[in-house]
């Protein structure tokens, strides 16, 4: 009877390291991210353990930025229920690599570092992260990263995209008004030239 006991005892044993051996290796970190996005001359790329708890650069994005929530989920849940209400500024991306058996994996997450309330992060459900995980997705409230971005070279304020045109905001209503104006002078000439001149008298 107690060989049978010992051996249930070695298999129970036996399958909390397996539980806890895959359970290390999905959570485990990034070893390198990159941020593209309007107003950077190149992609900012952040190094370090992204693992380490926010000692490194690395490890400071992947903590401010909810990467371990919205990758591998956790209790409690951090993630916001919905996207937030109103404008959130332009789009940045956050390219994560992922070591993993084998290869690595590239993972993506949307960044909005000038939204109102403070930096909103995006990461898109499914996104295969090893052959048995795949990103559980979401919003994350991400106060903290746009300071620490600044830092590494994010511009301070929100880039304007383009340059003004000639016919934009108040100088396309200049311009309107103008237009009307050349159109209404050359309509009341055009009458004056038609209207019948008196027959000259002798």
């Amino acid at each position: 009877m107690q060989p049978i006991i010992r051996r249930t005892a070695l298999v129970a044993l036996g399958l909390a390291a397996a539980l806890g051996a895959t359970g290390a290796a999905q959570a485990k970190g990034p070893s390198r991210a990159t941020v593209n996005g309007p107003g950077l001359a190149a992609p900012l790329v952040v190094r370090g353990s992204g693992e380490d708890g926010g000692s490194s650069s690395l490890g400071r994005l992947t903590e401010d930025a909810g990467f371990f929530p919205a990758v591998f989920g956790q209790s409690p849940d951090p993630m916001l229920p919905a996207r937030p209400a109103g404008a959130l500024g332009p789009r940045y991306t956050i390219t994560y690599t992922v070591p993993g058996p084998g290869r690595s994996t590239q993972i993506t997450q949307d960044l909005y570092p000038y939204a109102g309330n403070g930096a909103i992060t995006y990461m898109r459900p499914g996104q295969k992260v090893f052959s048995w995980q795949h990103t559980r997705g979401g919003w994350y409230a991400a106060y903290g990263l746009r300071a620490m971005l600044v830092r590494a070279g994010l511009p301070a304020r929100p880039p304007v995209s383009a340059k003004p045109g000639p016919f934009s905001g108040r100088t396309w209503l200049f311009g309107l008004g103008g237009a009307v104006v050349l159109a209404v002078l050359a309509a009341a000439a055009a009458v004056a030239w038609r209207r019948p001149r008196p027959a000259p008298t002798t």
